[in-house]
């Protein structure tokens, strides 16, 4: 499944003690790039970038995470066991001559606890996890729609592609014999003009010369041959957009050669054509993930 590397995700996921809200936004990068951008813990956003991770391959993301507790959260919470051995052990003491202090007692050593920390981190990344989820299915489903809307664009464009390849390779035997020509025209005046003699097969000589320097069938055997291989990998399960990029990188090297090797006027406005389309697929292919 071909995925764009721009998208948008959000999710709202609440229980009885925080509402989790989370928004998902990636734009297109050559790596992977992570900004996560919440009021919760190291900890927690510590596992959030590793479940990122395992929904986007690459691309610049942006996590945003708003948390609101509910109902009454608790810092901290009283030892009762240790506060009554507090409490018996000093009214022992004091006897009947004085009452003990509650607030005394509360300042004493391990009856007030703070939460821990990783208590809150146990009790709260459940729901956060939920909520990231959700975003990134969001997310990858619309990354999916824009990568397929993508994905035909491209296999257009492959396929005006082969048209133009195929008429190339039409045109291709008529340039030895449109120069031998033109090279024969041209010796023929010269020889009236100027009356001197030239052998056939230094004529001969000459076109096989260019022959060879004009063939360009290697190239069209090779851009053919990647144009198949990128409509293979646009079919795959996985989204593959480095390996894409490399094969149009390829596709406008042997366009250029044919270009500069065909020495004819309707296969360069044929390769311009194809240039043109190979563009357009390098401007979406560099947008896929």
């Amino acid at each position: 499944m071909l995925l764009s590397m721009t998208g948008h995700g959000e999710a709202l996921v609440q229980d009885e003690s925080a509402s989790i809200q989370v928004e998902v936004r990636t734009v297109n990068n050559r790596f992977l790039k992570l900004n996560v951008n919440s009021d919760l813990d190291a900890g927690i956003q510590s596992q959030v970038e590793a479940l990122v991770k395992k929904h986007v391959g690459r691309g610049s993301v942006s996590v945003r995470i708003k948390s609101r507790p509910i109902g009454e959260a608790e810092p901290f919470q009283i030892n009762e066991s240790l506060l009554r051995s507090y409490w018996l052990q000093l009214s022992e003491i004091a006897g009947g001559s004085q009452s003990v202090n509650l607030e005394s007692l509360l300042s004493l050593p391990g009856v007030v606890e703070e939460t821990s920390s990783t208590d809150q981190r146990k009790k709260l990344w459940p729901i956060v996890q939920t909520a990231v989820e959700k975003a990134l299915v969001n997310l990858n489903e619309m990354r999916g729609r824009e990568g397929d809307a993508m994905k035909q664009d491209m296999l257009g464009n492959c396929q005006a592609i082969k048209t133009q390849l195929d008429s190339i390779r039409e045109q291709a035997p008529t340039v030895v014999e449109n120069y031998a020509k033109k090279m024969t025209d041209r010796i023929n005046n010269l020889l009236e003009k100027y009356d001197v003699s030239i052998q056939a097969t230094d004529l001969v000589r000459e076109v096989g010369v260019f022959a060879e320097r004009c063939d360009f069938s290697e190239e069209t055997v090779r851009l053919d041959s990647h144009i198949a291989q990128f409509n293979d990998i646009i079919q795959l399960p996985d989204s593959n957009g480095r390996k894409l990029d490399f094969l149009v990188q390829e596709m406008l090297r042997e366009t250029n050669t044919i270009g500069s090797k065909a020495n004819d006027a309707k296969i360069a406005t044929r390769v311009v054509e194809i240039k043109t389309a190979i563009e357009r697929i390098r401007e979406m292919v560099q947008n896929v993930e």
